[in-house]
């Protein structure tokens, strides 16, 4: 009991840091666009350039879209879900997301000159599979670092299991940079629109005498 309650102050905690991080974010990029489970912020890359699957090249001062996921429904449904539904649930409205983000890049004028979609996560395998994401290391050293530490104390703190779940799997948490060009982006999910047929062509055809 003691060691739940503890648990939970140590979430509600994470949260209102988390919030006033959002916020402070705001300032970070040019424009922030929320699709669902996931948050988009518009900023221009810094660090060494990033060369994509698909020959995109993003070189310093390119506009890209950072996305992160919203940790605060992710522990709404682990606390009404349970962590295995919880997964497979994000997993969906994060699908969901990348439809609406893909729509975005089309056709919003603020994603018009990104050329990139950015996220770093520990959780890269079912992103790169399920979700056409491909990967990358994180070159800096420092910033990796700094990266593993953080994203480890909030699995640490958003999963039940806690330090037992970090401590087991310390090998795989490697965060990892994902990246869908605007190109991969729109090939993987923008919806192509069926052509309607005109109505003449519906129409049964008069028997000629």
């Amino acid at each position: 009991m003691l060691l739940r309650l503890r648990k939970s102050s140590m979430q509600a905690a994470w949260m209102v840091w988390e919030r006033g991080f959002d916020w402070i974010s705001h300032f970070r990029g040019s424009h922030t666009s929320h699709f669902g489970i996931c948050k988009v912020m518009i900023k221009k890359h810094r660090g060494e350039s990033i060369v994509c699957a698909d020959s995109t090249i993003i070189d310093k001062g390119d506009l890209v879209g950072e996305l992160h996921l919203n940790n605060e429904t992710i522990l709404t449904l682990i606390k009404s879900e349970g962590s295995d539904r919880a997964a497979l649930m994000t997993a969906r409205l994060t699908r969901k997301s990348m439809q609406q983000i893909s729509e975005a890049f089309a056709s919003q004028p603020e994603f018009r000159e990104v050329k990139a979609l950015i996220g770093i996560t520990m959780l890269h395998r079912g992103l790169t599979y399920g979700l056409g994401f491909e990967q990358q290391p994180i070159k800096s050293y420092l910033f990796k670092r700094i990266t593993t530490a953080y994203l480890r104390l909030l699995l640490s703190v958003m999963h039940p299991e806690g330090k037992k779940r970090v401590g087991s799997k310390t090998e795989q948490l490697i965060p990892m940079m994902l990246i869908h060009s605007s190109s991969s982006l729109r090939n993987r999910f923008l919806t192509v629109k069926r052509l309607s047929i005109p109505e003449e062509l519906c129409l049964p055809k008069s028997s000629s005498n």
